[in-house]
């Protein structure tokens, strides 16, 4: 999964980004109807139109079909499914969604997939994200942390599984934007946890990526966790290297 070619796979597809469209307030949203026959359609184009509309429009009837165009042998039809299962969310389609994670070869694909089983709340997607984030490309393990944080507070013992693996990508990644994600992450599944050894390491890492972190991106990412969480020691340090300047 870590080939450097993936990488480059991903950056091709980066004007395609189906989650665009998620994020744009258009005044008419796609008739499901109409939609679901083109999801149908032996045209190309037809097709892709169909699974992009389900990545704005949430309909059950799309979810079979959206299942099965993970495996299409078109890339910009799989990514546009798996961002409209994201959208479309079900438990049935949290196993094929963890197959094209293992499977696929195009890392934008497996992008899509990552943000799909964040959304899911399945406990299923936790070890397959944690795995994503150790191992998969740059994109996908940006996603990973955010979706890491979605999955693992709804379990106590995939909270404190995830805090130490997203820590260590918090001091080791390479990519600022994947540690500002691990940040942001840490303090999410800090606000479920009580005062005990996980969150003070956490609090502790929280505090060495805000003072140690070269990116501004990742040090205000820090504070901004530290300040929500609102821990003591946070909040001096904070304090602290304001008052000298520093942040």
């Amino acid at each position: 999964m870590n080939d450097s070619s993936l990488s480059n796979t991903a950056i091709d597809f980066d004007t395609l980004d189906p989650l665009d469209l998620i994020e744009e307030n258009e005044p008419e949203k796609p008739d499901p109807d109409v939609m679901l026959g083109l999801l149908s359609s032996d045209d190309l184009q037809e097709q892709i139109e169909g699974v992009r509309a389900f990545c704005e429009i949430s309909d059950s009837r799309a979810v079979p079909l959206l299942i099965e165009r993970l495996s299409h042998n078109c890339p910009l039809i799989r990514v546009s499914a798996a961002y409209a299962l994201g959208r479309n969310t079900d438990p049935v389609a949290v196993q094929p969604l963890i197959f094209a994670l293992q499977n696929d070869w195009n890392g934008y694909v497996r992008k899509g997939v990552v943000w799909a089983l964040g959304n899911s709340g399945d406990r299923a997607a936790f070890q397959p994200l944690l795995h994503a984030l150790k191992h998969d490309i740059a994109a996908v393990r940006l996603w990973s942390a955010s979706s890491i944080a979605n999955v693992a507070k709804l379990d106590y013992e995939d909270n404190i599984t995830a805090i130490p693996s997203l820590i260590t990508t918090l001091r080791q990644d390479a990519i600022a934007a994947v540690r500002s994600n691990c940040a942001w992450a840490v303090g999410q599944l800090c606000r479920e946890l009580p005062c005990n050894v996980v969150y003070n390491t956490a609090i502790d890492a929280l505090i060495e990526a805000l003072v140690e972190d070269e990116d501004l991106g990742v040090k205000e990412d820090a504070k901004t966790a530290l300040l929500k969480l609102g821990d003591p020691r946070g909040l001096q340090m904070i304090e602290e290297l304001e008052f000298e300047g520093v942040i």
